[in-house]
């Protein structure tokens, strides 16, 4: 029995109004038939890789092992920004070299990469403004079909990829600074608060999370939120409350309603948690 060629994950920002994803797959299937296509989302905002990475983060871990996942958020399209295949953590990734497969190289380094140079897998006349369709696609369908890595282009050495700054909270004294890295559909404020010290935050005897106001906007102000639950329908309407979403990362939310649109918190908004005890071993931190 053959054995069947493992899925092709699609993330991207290009929209549902254009044919944009419906030609992505097109070029796919013509190369390799009968291929599993999933769609991660075609909903990142336009040109933000920052939460394109994001929501990769939250979802490459959960396709099946040897899965391809076909990621294009590309301001630089058609610029000197590389385009690269990269094998991590039993993955397959095929993007563009400008950041967006940062949190995947922070919980897998990469094993191996490539530049996409060799043209023998490229379609035969390549667009400047749509590598999507002419570099990428082709290439994750060539890996779904076996061919080996190497053969897409040039050796990289993976130390030279491109990574984003990927923000992370930090002791000032007894107190616990950190960021909001995400904010999803629903309005919710997820943190770059995570693992022991987002689980102690919801049992520790007093604590307390502030939204620190920076912009001068009118409307933003200094929440202090101190409720907590477990999940969201534990805690009360119209008042923020903490919980650790399915991520792990402590967050903001308001039951039935937006944690975003009641505080007006932003991605980059910075928070303050006290009432924690500091870990010791942060004890110089």
């Amino acid at each position: 029995m053959e054995r069947p060629a493992p899925l092709i994950a699609l993330l991207t920002d290009f929209g549902l109004i254009d044919p944009y994803i419906g030609i992505l797959k097109g070029v796919i299937l013509g190369l390799a038939p009968g291929v599993a296509l999933v769609d991660l989302t075609h909903d990142i905002p336009p040109q933000d890789i920052e939460t394109g990475a994001w929501q990769l983060h939250t979802a490459w871990r959960f396709m099946p092992p040897g899965s391809v996942f076909l990621c294009v958020v590309d301001p630089g399209v058609g610029s000197a920004r590389r385009p690269v295949a990269v094998r991590a953590g039993g993955y397959s990734f095929v993007a563009p070299d400008n950041g967006l497969l940062s949190y995947v190289y922070a919980e897998a380094a990469p094993e191996r990469a490539v530049i996409l140079d060799n043209p023998r897998f490229h379609r035969p006349q390549v667009s400047q403004t749509f590598h999507g369709r002419d570099i990428f696609a082709p290439c994750a369908a060539q890996l779904a079909l076996g061919v080996p890595l190497a053969e897409l282009g040039s050796a990289l050495d993976p130390a030279d990829l491109v990574r984003l700054d990927i923000p992370q909270p930090k002791w000032e004294g007894d107190t616990l600074v950190g960021r909001v890295t995400h904010v999803d559909y629903y309005g919710n404020l997820i943190t770059d608060i995570t693992g022991a010290l987002a689980a102690d935050a919801l049992t520790a005897p007093s604590v307390a999370l502030m939204f620190v106001a920076e912009t001068g906007d009118p409307d933003e102000r200094a929440w202090c939120v101190t409720q907590r639950g477990s999940h969201f329908a534990a805690g009360p309407e119209q008042t923020p409350f903490l919980l650790r979403d399915s991520t792990g990362r402590l967050t903001v939310a308001v039951r039935n309603g937006s944690a975003a649109a009641l505080t007006h918190a932003r991605r980059g908004t910075r928070v303050t948690l006290t009432g924690l005890r500091r870990p010791t071993a942060a004890a110089g931190a």
